[in-house]
This record gives structure tokens, sequence and C-alpha cells, in this order.
């Protein structure tokens, strides 16, 4: 007996067909000898009711049929459900249930099944039935979602894939869990060469260079320690390296004047109130904030630069990084470079020489002075934004170190190393490295003597 095309209205679009399901290349043709297998597997299909039509039998597998029922137990009006979305009309012939399933029913507690969430399709509407309609629809809801799940893991994915993705998920979660509770400014100690061949692994031009640029390094430093990555890390590496090899406090930070900085300021220069802080701090006035920036940043450099014993130093050091302390000493960083900005701008508006960074610095459309350099620039750094390399010279000149940079990318060619600044010999020296003059890490562990 030839079969008939098989109806696919009622079959959910959305349901994936597993690999097989229909062997032949006539892919909208039953096949009449995997009936009885369909019949078998029934319940994994009860979250979506396709009828399949053989000759005058009908086979349905609504999730209140089993797979003795006959076409006469299912109403035609719940055929056609989802298309009309009214329920009322579903359930005017309700089906027959055997005296187990009845007895099932009686025990539910209809209330928690209406408080349950109702998916689209026949469940829809009933919130406008009568409480025995409410019931039917509330345990073809629960069955669907029940079922749902297992239905679709079943059928689609063998059991290895599933507990794979389960295990990782875990980690995945367990990871992210780790990174939020240890936010460590500067992370711990790692083999240089270690730490490259993790990082890249590849064998393209770029992992070469990175590789080569890494092997460079580590004939004079032994470790690495990387810095967290956002948009304060060239001002968390450049700091880290001046408060953990600093033996005594800089001259210039030596000086009562320094603290009253920003009152003065302030008082000539009124958009300096526009400053933009690392979060709220409610009415303060502008100038008392940052003047307490100050302090803190020279209390922490005093106390740092006291302690002789290294790893102590690296320990304190360590815990200053590892609490919201780090953010007020950017800010005082921060003030440092803009009061440098304004004096280079002053001293050049006066004929002065001035260091060739500075007309760079005041040359781009959005920094055309100080003013515009700190709303365009100087606000958005740790916010949306970090160091441009022309400001890297202008953080050198605020702390009056030369910054020392490894520019990995730029390995084999003359800017490989870069100072910032390179004109100012008798400053300290810190040392950082870069794979992309964005994100800074610090090098550890001297293989040759830092110049201090």
């Amino acid at each position: 007996m030839e079969l008939e095309p098989v109806n696919y209205d009622c079959v959910d679009q959305n349901t994936k067909r597993s690999s097989g399901e229909w062997s032949s290349t006539d892919d909208g043709k039953a096949d009449v000898g995997s009936l009885s297998e369909c019949n078998k597997r029934s319940k994994l299909f009860q979250d979506s009711q396709t009828e399949t039509t053989a000759g005058d039998e009908t086979v349905s597998d609504s999730p209140l049929v089993t797979q003795q029922k006959q076409p006469e137990d299912v109403p035609e009006s719940l055929q056609t459900c989802e298309d009309s979305r009214e329920m009322g009309d579903c359930v005017k012939n309700k089906p027959d249930k055997p005296p187990n399933e009845l007895a099932q029913e009686e025990n539910l507690n209809t209330e928690e099944l209406l408080n349950k969430d109702v998916p689209d399709g026949i469940c829809s509407s009933q919130t406008s039935l009568g409480s025995e309609s409410k019931t039917i629809a509330g345990q073809l809801c629960t069955a669907q979602k029940e079922l749902s799940l297992d239905t679709y893991e079943d059928i689609y994915r063998d059991e290895e894939e599933i507990e794979k993705e389960k295990i990782q998920k875990g980690i995945t979660t367990a990871e992210k869990d780790m990174k939020e509770d240890l936010k460590l400014g500067v992370g711990p100690e790692v083999d240089i060469i270690e730490y490259c061949q993790r990082e890249w692994r590849g064998k393209t031009s770029v992992a070469k260079k990175m590789k080569e640029g890494y092997e460079e390094v580590s004939h004079f430093f032994g470790s690495i320690r990387r810095v967290r990555g956002d948009n304060y890390c060239a001002l968390r590496a450049t700091l880290f390296q001046c408060l953990s090899q600093m033996t005594q406090l800089p001259r210039w930070m030596d000086n009562d004047r320094l603290i009253q900085l920003p009152e003065k300021l302030v008082k000539k220069y009124e958009w300096i109130k526009q400053w933009r802080f690392w979060h709220s701090y409610g009415s303060k006035k502008t100038s008392a904030l940052i003047k307490e920036s100050l302090e803190l940043l020279k209390k922490k450099w005093s106390e740092l630069s006291g302690i002789q014993i290294p790893d102590k130093k690296q320990a304190a050091c360590d815990e200053i990084f590892q609490s919201d302390e780090e953010y007020c000493l950017y800010e005082a960083v921060k003030f440092l470079m803009l009061k440098t900005a304004i004096d280079l701008f002053n001293a050049n508006e006066d004929g002065k020489e001035v260091p060739v960074f500075s007309w760079l610095l005041f040359a781009r459309n959005t920094s055309k002075n100080p003013c515009e350099f700190l709303k365009n620039h100087l606000n958005h750094v740790g916010h949306s934004g970090g160091l441009e390399q022309v400001e890297m010279f202008l953080l050198g000149y605020a702390l009056q170190h030369t910054i020392k940079v490894y520019r990995l990318y730029k390995y084999g060619t003359d800017e490989f190393i870069t100072h910032y600044p390179d004109d100012q010999a008798d400053w300290p020296v810190v040392t950082l490295i870069t794979e992309d003059d964005r994100h800074y890490n610090v090098p550890v562990r001297v293989c040759e003597e830092t110049s201090l």
C-alpha cells in the first residue's frame, strides 16, 4: 500500500531533525517500517504534538495518549489548538484517562499549577478557563517543561557530549569566581620563557617575533608579573615598579608645597573642577579630594622606601595593589600629569625651551591646551581609555622617572627599547614590557642592575 505524504502542519518548525530519522532522498515521506520504532520512542516527543498518517491509520504523539490508544481517544479540537489559540474549544471533549492517571490528577495541587509559567500554544489561554480546564492545561504545561530538556539532549547529543559540556560549564564558573575573588592588581611571578610559551604557541610571523622578543628580555630579567588589564594598566605598572624598587623618597615629593598644589591650581584654573574621579564622592571639593590622594601617595611611597628587606617590600607593595587604595594613588599621579602639562604649556607660551613630546601633546585637535587635555584625555584614563604613547612621556616627566619599555612587536627595530623620556640621564629607571603599546606588564628578578 503506497504511503500518503506526511502532514507537517502540526509539526513544530523549530524542532531539529536528528540525522537518520529520514534516510531516503524523499525527505518528506514516512517509513512504514519505522512506525513501530517511533511508537517505542514516543515518550521522547511528548513536547510536540505531531501526527503521522499512513493509509487510514493515525498515530498521535500527544502527551496524554499512550501507545495503545486509538485515534478516537484524541479529540479533533486538540489538533487545532495550536492554530486557534482558543483553549475553551480544546477542553470540551476531554479525553478519557486510565484510573491511575485520574488518581494522580486528583492529588495535584491546582493552585501550584496555576502559578507556574505558561508556555505558548495551548497553555497561553489557561487563565481564562474554569478550574477543571485549568487543571488539564496545567498538566500539559508541566509535562512539556519536564520533558523538553531531556528530550533534546537524548535525541541530538550523546551522553558523553552532554557530560563534557556540563564539566566545561563548571570549570568556566569556577574560573570566573576565582577571578572575581582574587582581584590582584599585579599577578604572581612567572618564568618569562614559560609565560611566552604559554601565550604564543602559534607559528605565525607575529608569534615568532614575540618569542624572539621575550627571549631577548630573558637575558636581563628572569620572571614576569602580569598586570591587570584594565584602562589603568600603564599607571599601575609604572607606579608598581616605582614603589617596589625605590629606596628613598624623591626630593620633589618631599616638599610641603606639593600638598598645597591642588587648592592653588583649582583657584587659578576653574576648569579643573571638571575632574572625573574613579568613583563619586558626593559634594566634597575637588581640591580636597586631590589633596587627600597626594597625601596618601606620599605616605605609601615613604613607607615602602624605608623597607630594606626585598621580600617585605614586595609583600607591602602587593597589599597596596589589592585594595581600593591603588585607585586613590592613580588620582594623585594623574594630577601630577596635569600639573606637568600646565607647566610645559605655559613654558612654551613664554617662549621657553620644552621637550619635543610637549609639542606633540598639544598639537592634537583634542588637546590644544591643558583644559582640553583634561576633558578629552586625562578624564578618560581608567574609565574608557588608557595612556597614549605621547602621554607615556608626560607620565615619566610627572614622576621624574625614565620608563624603559621593551616593545616586543617592534623587535628587530630601533624602537624595540623605548625610553619615556630619553633626555634625562640622571633620573631613576623603571622597566615595563608591552606587546602592543596598550597593555603593560612588569619584568622582575633582574639579571642586570637596573639604574636607580
